[in-house]
């Protein structure tokens, strides 16, 4: 499965144009059917809300994407929301507008500029994540070297998960499926041959990305 970017977390923001409030709700997904729950479950949550804007984009076997004004005048809503979606490649990822309507009109070029401003909010809010398909791999140590092996592994950058203690030490290790060779190595040389690495299976892979 190909690396994609999405949210770390749901992320909501709040402003005020005119009398108009703009509630934004940023959330991780991974089908068209959880992207659609998540709209529903906002309608839900403010069932007085005059619209519920929203974009989500979905990759897999195949792409998806959908984007809804919910009755404000067409591309002034949905479309500006996607667009903070496609601007930073965000997918497997859905936001949704929510509008309070003030009383006061905005006009195209200020809902645009509204419903921008609350879907990046609510999608800094969020934070991002890479995301890409990895590889398992354990390793069995005695307690004289493992302390050592762990140190130099987590020295190193390799993301070493929280080692089980029994007659022996086993120490697993997530990586991408590019560096498994290389970690291999890493290992038997830091143990001197008295350690070897083994895949165990596979995993997806979560990297924290700058804010946005």
């Amino acid at each position: 499965m190909p690396a994609f970017i999405t949210f770390a977390q749901e992320g909501e923001s709040r402003i005020e144009i005119s009398k108009s409030e703009f509630i934004g709700n940023a959330c991780e997904v991974n089908t068209a059917q959880e992207a659609e729950a998540f709209v529903a479950k906002i309608r839900a949550t403010y069932p007085d809300a005059r619209h519920v804007c929203y974009a989500w984009r979905v990759s897999g076997e195949t792409f998806m994407q959908k984007y809804s004004d919910d009755g404000e005048p067409s591309g002034t809503g949905g479309m500006p929301i996607l667009n903070v979606l496609e601007k930073k490649d965000i997918s497997n990822a859905v936001i949704t507008v929510t509008r309070y309507f003030g009383g006061i009109l905005l006009g195209k070029g200020g809902l645009v500029r509204a419903y921008t401003e609350a879907a990046s909010e609510a999608a800094a809010k969020a934070g991002l994540v890479s995301v890409c398909e990895g590889a398992v791999y354990s390793m069995e140590s005695g307690y004289d070297m493992s302390e050592k092996l762990i140190y130099a592994l987590t020295n190193a950058g390799w993301n070493v998960n929280e080692p089980e203690y029994g007659a022996n030490v086993l120490i697993r290790v997530t990586c991408p499926h590019e560096k498994g060779e290389e970690l291999v190595s890493f290992v038997e040389d830091k143990s001197f041959g008295r350690v070897k690495a083994v895949k165990e299976g596979q995993c997806l892979i979560r990297e924290p990305l700058p804010q946005i």
